[in-house]
């Protein structure tokens, strides 16, 4: 991505994994960052905003947030939070379990689907527990195995987070879940180019009917509605935080044209690309 000043880019993480305080060490305060690992954020209280793409979430009451790898994000001036925060990169998650696996693709895969999570009492004080004891085992000296130790743990948090959408969603059968957990990781690595239902429905050997039938089950949308707001989710971020022209975004998703592909943010968005970064600059970061 080319960069746009002001844009801070994420620091290098020893290991790729670490955990902290988030009242010691209040992460993307005051500037945006643009992430180089994924990240949760375990809110136990504080007062302040988030901003993560372009998007504000009000720091109250006890909340779980998801960042993904590649979001740009930034706590405003005067946020106060208290908390953890688990950060962890992919090669790191490869320590963790395949068992586990379709649990990142579904909460990570799309972000912004998943951006807020808000367990009840019994599922925060759980969490709060895992992560203290997580926290300590992070701050003991270092001994062999210790990272898997550490992956383990990881995996046991990622279940429990993925247990939590699965708990709020309306029932359906694991079959259909499980489809769709394939579905959003197949969606990530490959929605610049594929931008059809049916793309992904002949990929999962069913009929579009069927794709759009269990997404509709598992997140409330149908699987155009998620296909569209991957596309749209990562042209504003790079309409707001790069200097491609709209021109180029166009290439990058595969569109004909780019008066196509501004006919298609338009429609989605209500506003042309290159109106929307302009109200962006204006706004400023």
């Amino acid at each position: 991505m080319k960069p746009v000043s002001g844009i801070l880019t994420e620091s290098v993480i020893d290991h790729s994994f670490s955990v902290k305080r988030l009242e010691d060490d209040v992460p993307y305060s005051g500037s945006f960052v643009r992430l180089n690992y994924h990240h949760i954020l375990m809110v136990e209280s504080g007062r302040g905003v988030l901003t993560v793409d372009g998007h504000s979430f009000d720091i109250a009451g006890q909340k779980i947030f998801l960042l993904s790898k590649g979001q740009i994000c930034k706590f405003e001036n005067h946020s106060d939070v208290f908390g953890y925060r688990l950060s962890f990169g992919d090669c790191f998650w490869e320590r963790v379990p395949s068992s586990a696996s379709n649990c990142k693709a579904v909460l990570f895969n799309n972000a912004a689907a998943n951006q807020q999570l808000l367990p009840d009492q019994t599922e925060r004080d759980e969490f709060l527990s895992l992560f203290k004891i997580l926290l300590a085992e992070y701050k003991t000296e270092s001994y062999t195995n210790q990272m898997d130790v550490l992956a383990a743990y990881l995996k046991i948090i990622m279940i429990k987070l993925a247990n939590i959408k699965i708990v709020k969603e309306e029932t359906f059968n694991s079959q259909d879940y499980i489809i769709y957990r394939k579905f959003m990781e197949l969606l990530s690595s490959q929605y610049h180019s594929l931008h059809a239902v049916n793309d992904y429905s002949e990929i999962l050997n069913i009929t579009p009917r069927r794709l759009s039938e269990l997404c509709k089950r598992c997140s409330n949308k149908s699987a155009k509605e998620i296909i569209n707001g991957q596309i749209i989710a990562e042209a504003r971020r790079l309409l707001q935080f790069s200097s491609y022209t709209v021109k180029e975004i166009a290439y990058q998703f595969h569109f004909g044209t780019s008066e196509q592909f501004s006919h298609f943010f338009k429609k989605n968005t209500e506003i042309s690309p290159a109106n929307y970064r302009s109200n962006f600059i204006h706004i400023g970061v």
